[in-house]
């Protein structure tokens, strides 16, 4: 089974971050990998990939005409690709080098139409104290509660994500209206549009394989609580939209709310009581802000998306 893995990039100053998620793809135990680079219309990117990596059998390096954002360029990628399976990583991640091998376990063994893994952090600024675990989905890491054990889920991280190739193309891709700032708004759930629409057309979702891990890079200015809180209310923002354009996806959210209420808050408080320290304090009250901004975007994609 051929792996294609698309690998969208756009500036130069995170080049070098760039860089080391391409070669975590080059030096993955799996050995039928094609690298497929779409650099989103920055010309100077382009050049670069090309010296460090034109003239490799297993590297091909597109750059759009004009950028045309992430959901757009990895759709531009899978249409290079030649993997019967194509699979996506951020240029700000870095894929454990048996990755690939744990996700084409999931389509060999269990026959699966889609497999994506974990998203473990690398904190560059260290671990903020007051961020719950609950809501690592923040910056783009598996949260507690996600999923218990390997199994089927409604969709995974789109920077640990993969398809049969056949099966992306048959839904058409994503859907790039869906994800990025358009105007003041801020639109993320391309990844869990596209399940969605698998899971209408098959009848099944992702393939989760906890092993088949990928880093990813959290930068200092993302653990600051203000870019925190606007990130959690656009979440909630998406949410909204995300439950009228595509009506069944909406449960995944609502059982993480019952998690969140039923276990998480009367979990912390217990420890709060029994163990009182500065950081569980920080933590419980983190999970309170974090859930009412997200629940303030909701209702303003009330306004939007009825």
């Amino acid at each position: 089974m051929d792996v294609s893995v698309v690998l969208c990039t756009y500036a130069l100053d995170a080049y070098d971050d760039f860089r080391e998620a391409a070669t975590s793809i080059l030096e993955q135990t799996y050995d039928e990998v094609e690298l497929v680079v779409v650099v989103d219309g920055v010309e100077a990117v382009y050049e670069r990939a090309l010296e460090d990596f034109d003239g490799r059998e297993d590297v091909l390096v597109h750059c759009n005409d004009e950028n045309l954002g992430l959901l757009a360029s990895r759709n531009r990628g899978v249409e290079l690709a030649s993997g019967d399976v194509v699979a996506f990583l951020d240029d700000d991640a870095v894929a454990d080098e048996t990755w690939l091998e744990s996700l084409v376990d999931a389509y060999e063994e269990e026959h699966a139409i889609a497999a994506g893994g974990k998203m473990t952090p690398r904190w560059l600024a260290g671990t903020p104290e007051f961020l719950p675990e609950e809501f690592y989905w923040l910056v783009g890491v598996t949260h507690r509660g996600f999923a218990d054990g390997e199994g089927e889920v409604r969709n995974t991280f789109g920077s640990n994500l993969s398809f049969r190739r056949d099966v992306f193309r048959n839904l058409g891709g994503f859907d790039t209206d869906i994800g990025g700032r358009k105007g003041e708004k801020n639109l993320q759930g391309g990844e869990t549009e596209l399940c969605a629409r698998m899971q209408r057309e098959y009848g099944r979702g992702v393939w989760y394989v906890p092993d088949a891990t990928v880093e990813h890079k959290v930068f200092e200015y993302r653990t600051d609580p203000s870019w925190l809180l606007e990130r959690a209310f656009w979440q909630g923002y998406s949410k909204r939209a995300m439950a009228t354009l595509v009506p069944d996806s909406s449960d995944e959210e609502s059982e993480f709310l019952g998690q969140l209420l039923f276990d998480s808050v009367p979990d912390r408080t217990r420890g709060l009581v029994t163990e009182p320290r500065g950081e569980r304090a920080k933590q419980l009250l983190a999970l309170f802000a974090f859930t009412a901004a997200v629940g303030v975007g909701y209702l303003y994609g009330l306004v939007r998306y009825r």
